[in-house]
Parts: C-alpha cells; sequence; structure tokens
C-alpha cells in the first residue's frame, strides 16, 4: 500500500532522525546551527531514549488529572509559538532541535490564527503547514497542541464551519498518533458558556469521528478566564460541564495583569473539573510591559501542586517582552540558552521548564535511595546520577536535573537538560 506523500515525510523525519540520534546525535550545535565536533551531544541522545511521548505514551485524563498510558500523573511544561502568519520563520528546524533537545519542553502549542491574515485566507495553505510541523514536533518526540486561535469576533461559532472543515482534516491525517492535543477555541469572548459549549458539542464529535482518544481542550468565557475577566467565576463552567470523555478546560492569565483573583479561580476549578493552562505570560495580558516574576512564580507553584500542565507564550522574536527572543534571531538562531539572544523572560521560562516548572532549584533534601545513587565528586562517565546530585566538571559545580548515567559526550556544560550549574 503506498503511502500519502505527508505521510511518507513522517516517517522519512523518524527514520532522520533515528539515524541522527545513532550516529551523530542531534544537540547544542545543531540546534544553534553551529558546527559540532564533538562525539555527538547528549541533548539528541536523551531525546533519542526518553522522549517525552515515548516516557508517557498516550495520555488521558483521570479525574481532573492528566495521566499517562500507565495511569500515572503527569504534568507538561512547553511553548506556544506565536501567529504561524507571522512568525512561521521562528519554527524551523534549529529552533525545533533548541525546544526539544536544550530547553526540554515536552510540549509545542502550534499557534494559528484564524483572522488577522491567518487560516481564513489560505485554509489549504495553513492547513498543509500544520501538517508539516506537526510531523515535525512528532519526529522529536515531543506532545503538540494545535491551536484553533481564534481571538476576534469572540463568538466561536463564527468560524464554527471552517472549524469543523479544518479539524476534520487534522484529526483524519493525526488521529492515529498519541501525541495530539486538539484546542478548539483559543479564546472565546463577550458570549455566555452556554453557546461556547454548544460550539464544544459540535466540534468534539467532528473529531471523534478520527481519533477515540486524543485530548480536546476547550476555550472558557471571558478569554478562556473562566469567566474570571467577566466578573463571573469558575462555577459556571463546574455546573454546566460537557458530557464528553477525554477534555479539559484551558486558562489563560498574564502575570503582571491577572493577581490572586484569578490565580485563586484557577485553583478551585482545578478541583473539580480538568484543567489545562494553554497560555501564559510573565507581563501583562497584551505580552508586553514589565514582567511580574514573583506572581508567575506563584502561579507555577500552583500548577505544580495541582499537577496542571502549561505552556507559555511565546516561542517568537517579536517585539513585545513577551516573546522568548531579541528582534531579528529568527531565522538564524542561535535559539539554545548559551546563545545570548533570550530576552528576560524567555531566560527565565527556559529555567521553569528545564527545572520541572519551578525557576529557582529545589530545596528537598535527597532521600536516602538518591543519596546511594546520587554520588557527588568529579563528573565521571558511567556513574549514574540521580535528581539533586552535585559535581565538578572544569572547575564549575554542577547540579543534577534529570536521571541519568552519564556518558561519554554527556559532560555537564554539554547537557543543559541534564545539569545546571549550581
Amino acid at each position: 500500500m503506498s503511502l500519502p506523500p505527508r505521510r511518507k515525510r513522517l516517517f522519512g523525519l523518524l527514520a532522520v532522525l533515528a539515524a541522527v540520534a545513532v550516529i551523530a546525535p542531534l544537540g547544542i550545535g545543531a540546534a544553534s546551527g553551529e558546527q559540532n565536533d564533538g562525539p555527538g551531544t547528549a541533548d539528541g541522545q536523551v531525546a533519542a531514549a526518553a522522549t517525552p511521548t515515548a516516557e508517557h505514551g498516550q495520555l488521558s485524563v483521570c479525574g481532573t488529572t492528566l495521566c499517562d498510558e500507565s495511569g500515572n500523573p503527569v504534568q507538561l511544561r512547553g511553548m506556544s509559538t506565536h501567529g504561524l502568519q507571522w512568525y512561521s520563520q521562528c519554527v524551523n528546524d534549529a529552533s525545533l532541535d533548541a525546544l526539544a533537545y536544550d530547553w526540554g519542553a515536552d510540549i509545542v502549542r502550534l499557534s494559528m490564527y484564524i483572522q488577522e491574515g491567518g487560516y481564513e485566507t489560505d485554509p489549504e495553505g495553513f492547513t498543509q503547514r500544520m501538517h508539516d510541523l506537526i510531523d515535525e514536533v512528532t519526529a522529536r518526540g515531543q506532545y503538540v497542541i494545535v491551536d484553533w486561535h481564534m481571538l476576534s469576533p469572540g463568538d466561536p461559532h463564527f468560524n464554527l464551519a471552517r472549524a469543523k472543515t479544518f479539524f476534520a482534516e487534522i484529526a483524519s491525517e493525526h488521529g492515529d498518533q498519541d501525541n495530539i492535543f486538539y484546542e478548539v477555541a483559543n479564546e472565546p469572548s463577550g458570549v455566555a458558556w452556554s453557546r461556547i459549549k454548544s460550539y464544544h458539542e459540535q466540534i468534539i464529535p467532528v473529531i471523534r469521528q478520527y481519533d477515540q482518544d486524543g485530548i480536546i481542550l476547550l476555550g472558557t468565557p471571558d478569554w478562556s478566564s473562566l469567566g474570571l475577566s467577566g466578573g463571573s467565576n469558575e462555577q459556571e463552567v463546574i455546573d454546566n460541564q460537557v458530557n464528553a470523555a477525554n477534555i479539559m478546560y484551558t486558562f489563560h492569565f498574564y502575570a503582571a495583569s491577572h493577581d490572586d483573583w484569578y490565580l485563586d479561580g484557577l485553583s478551585r476549578a482545578a478541583d473539580e473539573i480538568p484543567m489545562f493552562v494553554t497560555e501564559f505570560g510573565t507581563q501583562e495580558y497584551t505580552g508586553d510591559g514589565p514582567n511580574d516574576f514573583a506572581m508567575a512564580q506563584r502561579y507555577l507553584d500552583l500548577m505544580e501542586d495541582k499537577g496542571i500542565s502549561w505552556v507559555n507564550w511565546n516561542y517568537s522574536d517579536d517585539h513585545r517582552t513577551g516573546a522568548a527572543f531579541e528582534p531579528g534571531t529568527c531565522p538564524g538562531g542561535p535559539f539554545t540558552g548559551a546563545g545570548g539572544n533570550l530576552k528576560e523572560a524567555g531566560e527565565w521560562i527556559r529555567d521553569a521548564i528545564l527545572d520541572g516548572g519551578t525557576s529557582s532549584p529545589p530545596t528537598e533534601e535527597p532521600t536516602e535511595e538518591e543519596t546511594t545513587a546520587a554520588p557527588s565528586g568529579t563528573w565521571k562517565s558511567g556513574t549514574a546520577y540521580a535528581v539533586g546530585a552535585t559535581v565538578t566538571y572544569g572547575g564549575t559545580t554542577y547540579r543534577c536535573l534529570q536521571a541519568h548515567t552519564a556518558l561519554t559526550g554527556w559532560e555537564p556544560p554539554n547537557v543543559p537538560a541534564l545539569w545546571a550549574r549550581a
């Protein structure tokens, strides 16, 4: 049986990345566009050996929690692209390599605007672009959110026919994969929850024709604030939930604009319904202005405590403070932490992803088991290191971020996904 060109391309990408992982793993040099003269960095090897999808498999909603295929709770952390009609140049092989292997992101949100020069101007072209990017993210072993980025008009029914066409095409092509999330309405506004709910109830069956278990992310009232930005609260959604399996409700916040009123609302909602923060920033709701890292950290702490997965806005070189990179970074990069192009917010969020959702090192003492498995001293190939282990290498002390057995080429300065300066 012959495969369609898109499927052939996906299998080709997987084959190439698998071969590269064995022979000369993609790593910091590859992600930044620099020549890699060494035996291959650990980042690529880690990605090949323990990617998020290889580790967790098909995810599902269990109660109010996201769980892996073994039923264990999972918290995903990642980044959202900016609008593909404006910043497609920021989503290329080098930037995706960096996000997977240097940033350590579990999930990528592909943000496709509908209006504002987006999908409605070229449905076929934008659908093909989404197919291609899903393949690219899948080949790197990450989860992917297909973001139907409706914004204005705020009534999702305005784009209902377009949404049915788009999600039928996406689900029919990718519904057999284990890594797809469908975000069907980015930020509904100006309409009641009952009308938003009726939209969701019409889109879910379209996806379920082709994908019985993919997780569907449902936008909530008043710019996905659970109604909080409209003077209501989460109870309206809790009391009138969508009757479907493997769904989660979305929440968006911007730390410098959304205070304890929103933080407390998210906390209450997460105790009652499955929540996913599919967009947030450390600055104001415009994606610009001063960063409020203290408030953002409070949100990260809450999401860590509640097991809420999150995606940060945005992985681009837009001029506003919410973009990860300095203007002019795309398309050439470098996109890695060591590349020198990260804005303050970009540095902070990359650290938060690498540190498991908290931007400062954990303070807990290691358990007895961790102590025996996490020797200190000079870094040495062949040694098993546990989370929290400290080593010295080249006169610098490093702290282990992920349990692993060290190999030649995985020296601490080369592998920010595994080691951080202590």
